[in-house]
């Protein structure tokens, strides 16, 4: 397709407080906009909207809160999602889930739409964190990637990691790695002043910024913790996040110096934390990419994180894998602290220098076999089905 095109992405598991996913469709909206195309963002919410955003117009479609989930709501409405998708007339689809949107492939097809889903986790993974025996999930996860694969017109994965589950169906994906955001993540960031509001200048300031949830596992950041201190090293440790976990976790830290921020909305903040530190902890095993892990890097900090992930895939020698135990991540907090700091966070920051946002979006749009055009205004298209429209 030569000149610009309506592109139609569709998410669930996506709120005002999540992570790594809407940084994704927030950057790939702009860097679609950049290139001249149109693209439009579905989701769940509390209410129904109907925005316009930097990076594109979002249609919030109100739905159902996931229990247990710390806010997480779907689009279960599956005939006012279809009603949606046929007013916004798409020229691409975008499927950001692999489960309960999966049906919007079948709707794609009918309607001659080009669809593309996009994993952005690991299903394997994810069953195995929910205790399903190992022949059997993989058998769970063989089946639901073959009826993906069938789904879509392409399936792409952000590091080779996550499509290898797919290569046991025999299925061809593209892999995409996501970007990072190299202006607001950087070593400059870094703050004399937060830095001692957490630990003195004899004191191993460690991090963990990632939602409080059983998949990212952070109960392993807060025992590699005792774990260090216990060695007589003088670390301290910053969890920045929410989610189910929290009042546990706060439980389990009681007896160490664990400081819990809650959700950061500022993204400055955030970055000046990471470059902060001497140490981020990334310890959860199904992340199929880890932006987080990718930020600390660009802020020239360090990362121990869990080698059953992809995350060994996207830091390289900027950080440590270790398998999942609080030893283990001890262990490779020490490695890192052996290295010169210099060394180690020039080599952070140059890591991450290597996965810009701009290299992500041109990506995104070889795959929608898409071409960047010159800039044309697009008229907004009505989607009424009792939708309150505003402007931002």
């Amino acid at each position: 397709m030569s000149g610009p095109a309506r592109v139609v992405r569709v998410a669930n598991f996506v709120n005002g407080r999540s992570g790594g996913l809407r940084t994704a469709l927030r950057h790939l909206g702009t860097g679609y906009r950049a290139a001249g195309h149109d693209p439009v963002l579905v989701v769940p919410g509390r209410h129904d909207a109907d925005e316009r955003y930097p990076w594109g117009r979002v249609v919030t479609l109100a739905g159902p809160e996931l229990p247990r989930s710390g806010g997480y709501r779907l689009l279960t409405d599956r005939r006012r999602l279809a009603r949606v998708l046929t007013r916004l007339a798409p020229d691409r689809l975008e499927v950001s889930d692999r489960s309960t949107l999966r049906w919007t492939g079948a709707w794609a097809r009918a309607h001659g739409v080009p669809s593309m889903m996009v994993s952005h986790e690991s299903l394997t993974g994810l069953l195995g964190e929910w205790r399903v025996p190992d022949p059997l999930r993989r058998r769970i996860a063989d089946r639901l990637n073959r009826e993906t694969v069938r789904s879509y017109d392409r399936v792409v994965c952000t590091t080779g990691w996550a499509a290898e589950e797919f290569g046991r169906v025999d299925a061809a994906v593209e892999v995409v790695p996501l970007g990072v955001d190299l202006d607001t993540f950087r070593p400059e960031r870094a703050d004399p002043a937060l830095r001692e509001r957490y630990a003195d200048s004899t004191e191993v300031l460690l991090v963990h910024c990632a939602r409080m949830s059983v998949e990212k596992r952070p109960e392993l950041a807060v025992d590699a913790l005792a774990v260090l201190r216990r060695a007589g090293v003088p670390a301290v440790l910053v969890m920045v996040g929410d989610g189910p976990l929290r009042a546990a976790l706060v439980r389990r830290a009681a007896d160490l110096p664990v400081t819990f921020t809650g959700f950061l909305p500022d993204r400055t903040a955030v970055a000046a934390l990471l470059a902060a530190a001497d140490v981020v902890l990334a310890p959860g095993p199904v992340e199929t990419f880890g932006l987080a892990g990718l930020e600390a890097l660009a802020c020239g900090t360090p990362v121990v994180v869990n080698a059953a992930s992809a995350l060994p895939e996207v830091v390289g020698r900027a950080g440590v894998a270790a398998y999942g135990s609080a030893d283990s991540l001890a262990e490779a907090v020490l490695r890192l602290l052996g290295r010169p700091e210099a060394d180690r966070r020039r080599a952070a920051r140059a890591r991450a220098e290597e996965f810009g946002w701009p290299a992500a979006v041109a990506g995104f749009l070889r795959a929608h076999r898409l071409d960047p055009v010159p800039s044309t205004a697009t008229a907004p298209v009505p989607v009424a089905d009792g939708l309150a429209g505003t402007t931002r």
